[in-house]
This record gives structure tokens, sequence and C-alpha cells, in this order.
């Protein structure tokens, strides 16, 4: 590929930034002045950027690949390699870092989450939603609250509730980072575990 190409190439990448944030904004019904409050970037700004009279820079790309919750390649429009290995991509959002291992929209959906240790001097907010969730702790400790039940959990230790109808939350009470499975599936729907064989 001449320069010449490779110069008209990244054009048309920059080119299509603009309409993908707009699409992005107008799908999860954020404004640009929300959008602005969240990324520190001005409403003038996110409008040129939107409309392509502003090139898209890196520093204005991280602060909304992150208000987003996608990667820098989703917002660019990156296209697919021919290499076959799984390139994970993981999204933080408020310091945790979610790295999801399943793709399909619907149906149970699995993600590796690694929680940086956070100190709680109130008691936390429990929350109620809809859906099952299935925590599997790989390493470090897990406290959770399960309505009444305050517990911390330990590598190799397992919990699922219904998180309907249990008011829940859970953190990294440190020293060291945790890392975890979740599963999480829509309401009626858990994960089936059979820890033996079915006997005969």
């Amino acid at each position: 590929m001449t320069t010449t190409e490779q110069a008209t190439e990244l054009g048309d990448v920059l080119d299509a930034v603009g309409p993908r944030l707009r699409s992005l904004r107008t799908r999860r019904g954020t404004s640009l002045t929300d959008l602005s409050e969240t990324t520190g970037i001005s409403v003038s700004t996110l409008s040129r950027l939107e409309t392509g009279r502003r090139r898209p820079t890196l520093e204005l790309l991280l602060p909304l690949a992150r208000a987003y919750q996608v990667t820098l390649d989703d917002l660019v429009g990156a296209p697919e390699t021919a290499d076959p290995r799984v390139h994970i991509r993981p999204v933080i959002h408020h310091g945790v870092a979610h790295v999801p291992l399943t793709r399909r929209v619907g149906g149970q959906l699995a993600a590796k989450l690694i929680l940086p240790p956070v100190e709680v001097v109130t008691p936390p907010d429990l929350q109620t939603h809809d859906g099952y969730e299935w925590l599997y702790v790989l390493s470090g400790r897990l406290r959770l609250i399960l309505g009444e039940h305050d517990v911390v959990l330990t590598e190799g230790e397992v919990a699922e509730f219904n998180c309907r109808t249990t008011p829940h939350w859970f953190g990294n009470p440190g020293p060291g980072p945790t890392e975890l499975l979740s599963i999480f599936g829509p309401q009626g729907e858990r994960i089936h575990v059979r820890a033996r064989p079915r006997t005969r």
C-alpha cells in the first residue's frame, strides 16, 4: 500500500468516527450536556466531533471510550485481523476491569472481573435488579452482602443468588486485587452445576 493510499484509508477511518459517536450517544439516550459533564469535553467540541468538523484525537477519544464503556477500536471501527487468537478487550468501569467472555446478546453472560481493594467506611447501598448471578472467586478476597448475610469469600468459593429478590453488594476488602468469574443470567435462568457423575 502506498503512502497516499494509507493516508486515504486513515482519512476514511477518521471520517467515520463522528457518525459512530453520534449513533452511540443517541442509542443510549445521552444528551451532549450529560456527555460533557461525564467526559470534561465541552459541548461544542463534542458537537464538532459528531459532525466531522473536528478531527478525533487520542485525548478526546479516551474519555469518550470510558464514558461509553467501549474500546478505542470500537470507536474508530478498527478492522478485524485474520489472527485466529481471541483478543479479549477489558472495559474499566468505576475502577473495576470487566473482561467479557461471551459476545451474544441475551441469555447468560460471563465475565472475568478484577476488583481493586476498596475501603468501605459506611454501610454500602444494597441493590436489586432483574437477573440471577453466580460468582466464583479465582484469587483474593470478596466481601459479599446478601440481605442480612455479610460474608467474605476466598479463592475457590462460590455464591449464587437471585438479584431481584435478594438485596446485594460485593467488593474487595483487600489487601490485594480480587479476580472472579461472574455468570449473569436473565430472571429465572440459573446455572446448572453437577458436582459428580449421576449414579445409575
